[in-house]
C-alpha cells in the first residue's frame, strides 16, 4: 500500500476501517482480536494524524509562498486538554469515525477516555492560549505556539480526609499520538559560565560568554487543526535533553551514578511544570525553564526567517512575538544577545528590531504577582543577558532623567533593577520597555493597568497601551462540551454561530418561545444528569439533578474568594437547622480547583470546604435541601462536563483583582446564569447579555479602592453590628465544622474579623446573601429563569476568542489570512 493509499481523505466508513486496520496492524504491530481500547484510541489517533500531517505540510506551504508575516506566542502554560475529538471535530470527521467504529461493537465516548488531558498549563493563562491557537489556525492565520514539553503537569490532586495532596501528572505515559518529534531541528542552549571583556580591532567593546555548560532544546510539534481543515498551525514544544548523553570515560570506571547525573539534572529542565520556588533550587529551576522556553524559541524563529531573508532588515515585518505574561519576558533580552553577539549588529539598531518584535499581556494586578529576579542568580544563570539588562536599563534611565530632570523617586519607579537588600530584576518592566504594544485582558484590567499598577510607564508610552478583552474558543466549549445544546443551536438557527459567534444574536426571538424554553430545559436536565452520575461515580454521593447546580470551579485563591461561597453555604445551613427557614429551592453546591502546593490559606479553604460538605451532607435535616461536593482534580476535561450542567455560576472575585477571567464565558455560552461582582470581564458581559440577566452583588473596583486608601474598612465593626455576619462567622469560634481537629479553623475568625479581611469578604457577604435570595426566587420561575439563561447563550458572541485574536491581529500583531 502507497503512502497515498494510507493517508487518502476519508471519504466513507471503508476508509475509515481500512486505515485503523492498518494502524493496529503495522503502527502498534497487533492483530487486531480482543483490541484493548487503549490500543484502538492509539490506532484512531494515527490514522487521524496521518491526515493532519498532509493539511500541516500544505498549510507551510501556504505561508512559504506568501512569506507571510507569522506570530510566535511564548507561552509558559498550555491548557490543551484532549485532541482527539476536537480533532475530530475540526475537521469534519466525528459522525463518520463513530459509525464506522460503532460497526466494529466500539464506542468513540468511551475511547475519548483513554486519552489523557495534556497537562502543560495549570489555569486560565494557560486556557487562553491554547483558545488562541484554535482561533487563530480556524482564521487561517500563521499563528505558532512556543512552549515546554513538560513531562508531568502542575500535579495531579488528590483529597485525603479533606486535604489536598499533590501526586504527580504523568500525562505523557509512552508518547503522545499528537507529538511529533523534531530531533534534527534541537536547539543547543548555553547556561552559567561567565563573561570576559574584551576589545575587538576596531576598539569597540567585545563581551564573550564563555565556559557555559550546554543543554540541548529537542522540539515536539503538535498539531493545531482549525475549524473546516484548511489550515494546521504548530504548537512546538521543547524538552530538554543532556549535551552529553553521559560521560563514558566515568561510567567505565565504576562510578555510575556521577555518569549520569548531568544528564539527569539537564532533563530536569522540562520535567515538571511549575517547580516550587520557596527554595533556591527552585527558583533556579524555574527561570532556567523560562529562559530555555525563550531561547528555544528564538533561534527556532530567526532560524525560520534566515531561510528566506539574508539579513534582519525585514525582521519585525515578518516575525511578530507576543509575550503571555511575564515568563518570558527574558526573550527580549535574549534577542538583543543574538543580534549584537551572534549577528554583530550595532546596538541602537538591535534594539530597534527587538522594540519593533515584541508585545506583552500582562495577565494579573497583584503586585506580588509580577516577576522579579535576584541580581544574583541570574548573575550565576545567565551572565551576559543580566549585562544586556543593565545597558538596557541604563539607556532607559537616560532617557526618562532627561524627560524629568531631578525626579530621583521616578527613576527609582521605574527602574528594570529594584534596588534593596537583595537587588531584583522586575521583568513587567524589561517587558513593558521591550515591547511596542502592552494590553491587559478587559477593559477593567487595562484601565487599572494604566492608573495603578504601573502609571509611570503610561505616562511615559501611552501609545503602547491597549485593551484586548479575552474570549474562549466555542468549537471546544460549545460544540464539543455540549453537543446536545449545539445540535439545538443548528437546528434552530443554522450551524454558522460555529465560526462567526455573534450569529447566536438570531436566538433570541426563541427566548420567549415556548417549545423551545421546553427543548432548552431538557438540554440542560440531561448534562445535570450526566454530571450527577459523574458525582456518584467519584464520590459515591446522590445529588438531586432537579436542584439547582451552583457552581465554583478555578484555581483555588483568596481573591478568588471560595470562603466567601462557604460563608453563604454555612448561612444557608444555619438558617435550616436552627431557624427552620429552608431554602426556596434545593442547591447543591460544586466546587473543582487546585491550590498551589505551598500556598497554606488556599489548601485551608479546600479543607474546610470538605468539612462543611461532611457536616451538611450527613445531616438529616438539610438533607432534602443542601449538597455540597468537591470534585478532585479539575482539569479541562471535567470542565467539559460541568460547565454544560451549570444553573448558576461564582465568579466573585474582589473587584479590582480579577484580570479578565474566561470561564465566566463559558458559563454564559452554556446557559449558565452569572453571579459575580463587578470584576473583570463580568463587567462587559452585562453590558451585552443585559444586567437583568445576571446577578451582580458588592463593592466597585473603585470602592474597594477608596476604602483601602482610606482606611475606613473596619471588619470587626461589621461584626458586631451585622447578625448575619456574626452569625456565620462565630461558628468559626466553634468546632461544628471540624469536631476532630479544634481550633482548625479559628484562623478565618481571626483574619476576615481582626486583621482586616484584606479581600473584603465581610463587607460583600451581606450583598452576596441578598442577591442569592433573588436568584432562588427567580430559579422556582422556569419560564423566567430560561428565558434569561438563553438570552445568555443568544448575547455572549462578543467573548469568542475568533474575535479576540482578530483585534490582535489587526492592532498589534498585523498579521492576515493566508
Amino acid at each position: 500500500m502507497t503512502c497515498d493509499e494510507v493517508n487518502r481523505p476519508f471519504k466513507n466508513i471503508a476508509d475509515v476501517r481500512q486505515a485503523l486496520c492498518w494502524h493496529v496492524r503495522y503502527s502498534l504491530g497487533k492483530s487486531g482480536e480482543d483490541l484493548h481500547k487503549h490500543d484502538a484510541f492509539t490506532a484512531v489517533a494515527l490514522a487521524l494524524r496521518n491526515r493532519i500531517i498532509d493539511l500541516m505540510i500544505e498549510t507551510e506551504k501556504r505561508y512559504q509562498q506568501h512569506d507571510a508575516k507569522r506570530l510566535y506566542y511564548l507561552s509558559l502554560e498550555y491548557l490543551i486538554g484532549r485532541s482527539l475529538t476536537n480533532n475530530l471535530i475540526n475537521l469534519g470527521l466525528y459522525d463518520l469515525f463513530r459509525e464506522a467504529l460503532l460497526q466494529q461493537g466500539i464506542d468513540l465516548e468511551e475511547l475519548e477516555e483513554y486519552e489523557s488531558d495534556a497537562a502543560l498549563g495549570n489555569g486560565g493563562l494557560g486556557r487562553l492560549a491554547a483558545c488562541f491557537l484554535d482561533s487563530l489556525a480556524t482564521l487561517d492565520m500563521p499563528g505558532y505556539g512556543y512552549g515546554i514539553n513538560y513531562e508531568y503537569g502542575i500535579f495531579k490532586q488528590e483529597i485525603h480526609h479533606g486535604y489536598q495532596h499533590e501526586k504527580p501528572d504523568k500525562w505523557l505515559k509512552g508518547m503522545s499520538p499528537w507529538l511529533i518529534e523534531r530531533y534534527d531541528e534541537r536547539c543547543f542552549i548555553p547556561v552559567y559560565g561567565r563573561v570576559e571583556h574584551s576589545i575587538d580591532r576596531y576598539g569597540r567593546y567585545q563581551p564573550l560568554w564563555t565556559d557555559w555548560k550546554l543543554i540541548v532544546g529537542v522540539p515536539y510539534d503538535m498539531p493545531i487543526v482549525g475549524y473546516g481543515g484548511r489550515t494546521v498551525n504548530v504548537l512546538r514544544l521543547f524538552a530538554a535533553r543532556s549535551y552529553h548523553e553521559f560521560d563514558m570515560q566515568i561510567f567505565n570506571s565504576g562510578d555510575y551514578i556521577s555518569a549520569v547525573e548531568q544528564k539527569i539534572a539537564s532533563e530536569t529542565i522540562s520535567k515538571v511544570l511549575y517547580p516550587s520556588d520557596s527554595v533556591q533550587a527552585g527558583k533556579e529551576l524555574r527561570l532556567t525553564q523560562e529562559y530555555f522556553l525563550v531561547a528555544c524559541a528564538l533561534r527556532d524563529i530567526v532560524r525560520r526567517y534566515m531561510r528566506q531573508h539574508e539579513t534582519f532588515d525585514q525582521f519585525p515585518r515578518k516575525a511578530v512575538v507576543q509575550l503571555n505574561d511575564t515568563h518570558p519576558a527574558l526573550a527580549i533580552a535574549e534577542l538583543m544577545r543574538i543580534l549584537v553577539d551572534e549577528n554583530q549588529l550595532p546596538w541602537e539598531y538591535a534594539w530597534e528590531i527587538t522594540e519593533r518584535t515584541f508585545g506583552y499581556t500582562n495577565h494579573t494586578l497583584m503586585p506580588e504577582a509580577l516577576e522579579k529576579w535576584p541580581v544574583s542568580l541570574l548573575e550565576k544563570l545567565l551572565p551576559r543577558h543580566l549585562q544586556i539588562i543593565y545597558e538596557i536599563n541604563r539607556r532607559f534611565l537616560e532617557h526618562v532623567a532627561w524627560l524629568y530632570p531631578g525626579d530621583t523617586e521616578k527613576l527609582r519607579r521605574v527602574s528594570i533593577i529594584e534596588e534593596g537588600e537583595q537587588k531584583q530584576v522586575r521583568m513587567a518592566h524589561l517587558a513593558i520597555i521591550g515591547s511596542y504594544s502592552v494590553n491587559g485582558v478587559s477593559r477593567l484590567h487595562s484601565e487599572l493597568i494604566k492608573s495603578t499598577l504601573v502609571p509611570d510607564f503610561y505616562e511615559l508610552f501611552p501609545h503602547k497601551f491597549n485593551s484586548k478583552t479575552n474570549g474562549v474558543t466555542p468549537r471546544r466549549w460549545l460544540k464539543q462540551a455540549n453537543p446536545r445544546l449545539s445540535q439545538l443551536l443548528d437546528a434552530t438557527i443554522g450551524t454558522g454561530w460555529v465560526t462567526n459567534l455573534e450569529q447566536l444574536r438570531a436566538l433570541e426571538p426563541y427566548a420567549e418561545d415556548e417549545e423551545f424554553q421546553q427543548q432548552f430545559r431538557q438540554v440542560k436536565l440531561l448534562n445535570k444528569l450526566r454530571l450527577a452520575h459523574l458525582v456518584r461515580d467519584t464520590l459515591g454521593l446522590q445529588v438531586p439533578p432537579e436542584s439547582l447546580f451552583d457552581v465554583q470551579v478555578k484555581r483555588i485563591h483568596e481573591y478568588k474568594r471560595q470562603l466567601l461561597n462557604v460563608l453563604h453555604i454555612i448561612y444557608e445551613y444555619l438558617r435550616i437547622v436552627e431557624d427552620r427557614q429552608y431554602p426556596r429551592v434545593p442547591r447543591t453546591y460544586i466546587f473543582g480547583g487546585k491550590a498551589a502546593p505551598g500556598y497554606w490559606a488556599a489548601k485551608q479553604i479546600i479543607k474546610l470546604i470538605h468539612n462543611v460538605a461532611s457536616v451538611v451532607n450527613h445531616d438529616p435535616r438539610a438533607r432534602d435541601y443542601l449538597h455540597v461536593v468537591f470534585l478532585p482534580d479539575y482539569r479541562v476535561s471535567l470542565a467539559e462536563v460541568i460547565i454544560p450542567a451549570t444553573d448558576l455560576s461564582e465568579h466573585i472575585s474582589t473587584a479590582g483583582t480579577e484580570a479578565s477571567g474566561t470561564s465566566c464565558m463559558k458559563f454564559a455560552m452554556n446557559g449558565g446564569l452569572i453571579i459575580g461582582t463587578l470584576d473583570g470581564a463580568n463587567i462587559e458581559i452585562r453590558e451585552e447579555v443585559g444586567e437583568e440577566n445576571i446577578y451582580i452583588f458588592g463593592h466597585t473596583a473603585e470602592q474597594i479602592r477608596q476604602m483601602r486608601w482610606e482606611g475606613s474598612y473596619d471588619p470587626r465593626a461589621l461584626y458586631e453590628s451585622n447578625p448575619v455576619v456574626r452569625r456565620v462567622m462565630d461558628t468559626f469560634r466553634t468546632d461544628l465544622f471540624c469536631p476532630h481537629e479544634p481550633g482548625l479553623f479559628r484562623w478565618i475568625f481571626d483574619s476576615l474579623v481582626h486583621h482586616g479581611d484584606y479581600y473584603f469578604h465581610l463587607a460583600d457577604l451581606p450583598s452576596y446573601v441578598e442577591t442569592h435570595e433573588r436568584v432562588a426566587e427567580e430559579y422556582c420561575q422556569p419560564e423566567l429563569w430560561t428565558r434569561k439563561a438563553i438570552l445568555n447563550v443568544a448575547r455572549i458572541g462578543k467573548f469568542s476568542s475568533d474575535r479576540t485574536v482578530m483585534e490582535y491581529a489587526r492592532d498589534i500583531w498585523q498579521i492576515e489570512r493566508k
